[in-house]
């Protein structure tokens, strides 16, 4: 897991492509940055490679334009922030590849960033084309991805622009290799995992390498009912993957003969519709109405996985406990946040997505020892599978 990084490469005069993940969200209907976490966690790269007297070229993507240019999906809303951010003139211009785009990289004094129009206003990024992604790398003279949020893409500027630059890792994908590679590999135990979220589909892979690594493994979210209803359980109108239940005894029967530890909600909060105000109360996971779902963890299973987690020494978690966006259903994924936050004895690493939006709304993002940026990445990272912008980057010297 050990990948060249910027500081193995001389960039002194020289001009580097920074692929970046500045994919932010943005208030509904308007052009106002909600979240500039991703822009900022690349700052520590974009500093570095300043100081060090490179000339930058900035490349990202945003949205789905589905390889046209969409007017909404330009990066003037970015690049304005990113120059606040920065608190100095950047260079925007409204292409990634061409004559316009070549003449402004080469005009690039040491120090300065120049920022790239959306990659994916050309369908050749998403289709990993090598033509295209020869285009970019003539820009400059070094690849550096910095974008861990992106990498579990095979697109031209993660993957195919490789084999035309060396390629090194920024500093943010550095700590994310790092902090997530440790919690798999070589992590202070018990190793304890908290998997939620609304679907046992999307975490098959996930909860399959886990349960193998790990001595402590936490259920709640969603997916519980289908657990639930693979040990037999009634689970109202929950949503439950009838065709993952077969799964969900697997997962059960490989923790028993492992030996590890697995931990199921005891009590839920329940209502009887799918509504921010519905009618809502807690009850055990053997009392569960047949007309009501399951929206949240109780208070019963909010001590007990309290209690279990405060014993591991490493603990990753991947997807909230209820419906968090909703107050009412809200106080599960709060509770291990906060339990999470306050483990100073421990490596607390928060998977992205979901998980990372919760921790970042309770302000509680600083507490944690990790929080990654990529949510699809550090899924399928969790899974055990090798990243195309990962695997692509090259290895230390051993020596």
């Amino acid at each position: 897991m050990k990948k060249k990084t910027v500081r193995d490469a001389n960039v002194t005069g020289k001009r580097v492509l920074l692929r970046v993940d500045f994919n932010v969200p943005f208030v509904p209907k308007t052009t106002t940055i909600a979240d500039d976490t991703r822009i900022l966690a690349v700052m520590p790269t974009i500093r570095y490679l300043k100081k060090h007297g490179a000339k930058l070229v900035v490349c990202s993507h945003l949205g789905r334009p589905n390889g046209k240019v969409v007017k909404d999906m330009r990066l003037a809303p970015v690049a304005y922030r990113f120059e606040a951010l920065l608190g100095e003139p950047i260079i925007y211009v409204r292409d990634c590849v061409g004559p316009m785009v070549r003449q402004a990289a080469n005009e690039l004094e040491p120090g300065q960033v120049l920022l790239l129009e959306n990659l994916r206003f050309y369908a050749e990024e998403e289709k990993n084309d090598a033509s295209f992604a020869k285009e970019l790398a003539s820009l400059a003279d070094i690849y550096v991805n910095d974008a861990f949020g992106a990498s579990h893409r095979a697109h031209a500027s993660i993957n195919a622009v490789t084999n035309f630059l060396p390629a090194y890792a920024g500093l943010q994908m550095e700590k994310e290799l790092k902090m997530l590679g440790t919690a798999l590999e070589n992590p202070a135990k018990p190793l304890g995992a908290i998997m939620g979220g609304a679907k046992i589909s999307d975490k098959i892979a996930v909860l399959r390498n886990l349960v193998q690594r790990v001595d402590r493994l936490i259920i709640g979210g969603g997916m519980a009912a289908t657990f639930f209803k693979a040990q037999g359980l009634q689970v109202g109108a929950s949503l439950v993957e009838e065709e993952s239940i077969g799964v969900a005894q697997d997962i059960l029967k490989k923790a028993h003969g492992n030996g590890v530890q697995l931990f199921l909600p005891t009590d839920v909060v329940v209502a009887d519709s799918f509504s921010a105000d519905a009618s809502h109360k807690v009850v055990g996971i053997k009392n569960i109405p047949a007309t009501s779902r399951i929206m949240d963890i109780g208070p019963e299973t909010v001590q007990q996985f309290s209690r279990a987690m405060r014993e591991c020494r490493t603990l990753v978690w991947n997807g909230p406990m209820g419906v968090f966006e909703w107050e009412a259903f809200s106080h599960g994924t709060r509770a291990i946040a906060e339990t999470l936050a306050g483990m100073d004895n421990a490596i607390t690493v928060v998977g992205g997505g979901s998980t990372a939006e919760a921790v970042e709304e309770l302000g509680l993002s600083t507490a944690m020892n990790h929080v990654s940026m990529g949510g699809g990445a550090s899924l399928e990272f969790l899974e055990g599978r090798d990243l195309p912008g990962i695997a692509t980057l090259p290895d230390k010297d051993p020596s």
